[in-house]
């Protein structure tokens, strides 16, 4: 691999030195990183619009503690985020994204405030607000985001990356107390070899079926390039709809640099939506036993 590339380097021609064409060369790598790691948290952040926020609880976790068993979970989590999901029509928020890149061949900060409409089912609007800092990252970064969202929302992406039986294999892996009360935490494995879906772990709320955290990475590497990214996803409850709180993406690059992604989300509105059904109780210990 890099014998090809240094070769490649000896014949990219006479008018500028080999070091010139290189730095464009690592320039440009940089921005298909960036946009690599940053692209992943993207189809997330938009196909998981029924989520909840929640901070990773540190108390003992077992699966012996359980109230129920993973059968019961899985399917109490995928019909909840599909009656939450059905039932919003139209919100509005203000997100931050703020991307932070450390390696060759410079640093570079960047900032971007954006106003985002939603209209069901898959209609996003951006309207910039304020952008600061490297004017490369903006131009080649944010808004590479904001393009690659919109064409993440069709419906056939969406169901490739949805968190869904089809998509994953889900285990039980433990079960905690928390102040908010208790959390399944689940293990999750892709079951096709699809950059856009995740290897990790859910916190999953044990009274709404809505999941509180993620933690995770790729279940294939998006690039040769990029050695590991770690994503932790966390969601905030608005009425009765569980939206993207705050999503951090940090990968480790081969040539030594690292890439940060994050997006903050506040000022949500609910403008439309239909009443949710009264949600089902849970069953119990004892019904899904018989089951």
């Amino acid at each position: 691999m890099w014998g090809r590339l240094y070769k490649t380097d000896l014949n990219w021609g006479n008018f500028q030195t080999r070091d010139m064409k290189k730095a464009h060369w690592l320039g440009a790598l940089t921005v298909r990183l960036m946009l690599f790691s940053c692209g992943f948290l993207v189809l997330h952040v938009v196909l998981a619009p029924s989520l909840q926020a929640g901070t990773a609880d540190k108390s003992t976790s077992s699966v012996g503690s359980a109230p129920l068993p993973l059968e019961s979970v899985v399917e109490n989590l995928l019909r909840r985020n599909a009656l939450r999901a059905a039932a919003l029509t139209q919100f509005e928020g203000t997100r931050t994204y703020r991307v932070q890149y450390r390696g060759f061949p410079s640093d570079h900060d960047a900032e971007m405030v954006v106003h985002v409409t939603f209209h069901a089912p898959n209609t996003k609007q951006f309207t910039v607000v304020s952008q600061t800092g490297s004017k490369f990252i903006g131009d080649h970064v944010f808004k590479k985001l904001l393009e690659g969202e919109l064409e993440a929302a069709n419906e056939e992406n969406r169901r490739r990356s949805a968190l869904s039986a089809e998509n994953y294999e889900f285990a039980l892996a433990g079960y905690e107390s928390s102040p908010e009360g208790g959390r399944y935490i689940l293990s999750l494995l892709p079951k096709t070899r699809n950059k856009f879906l995740y290897r990790g772990k859910i916190w999953v709320d044990a009274t709404d079926f809505a999941v509180v955290r993620i933690e995770g990475e790729p279940g294939k590497n998006p690039s040769f390039w990029i050695r590991k990214t770690d994503v932790v996803h966390r969601y905030v409850k608005v009425n009765e709809f569980w939206l993207p709180a705050e999503n951090h993406s940090e990968s480790i690059l081969r040539l030594g640099g690292k890439a940060v992604l994050s997006i903050e989300y506040s000022d949500y509105k609910i403008l439309g939506a239909a009443p949710l059904h009264p949600a089902e109780p849970a069953p119990t210990v004892e019904a899904a036993k018989s089951h």
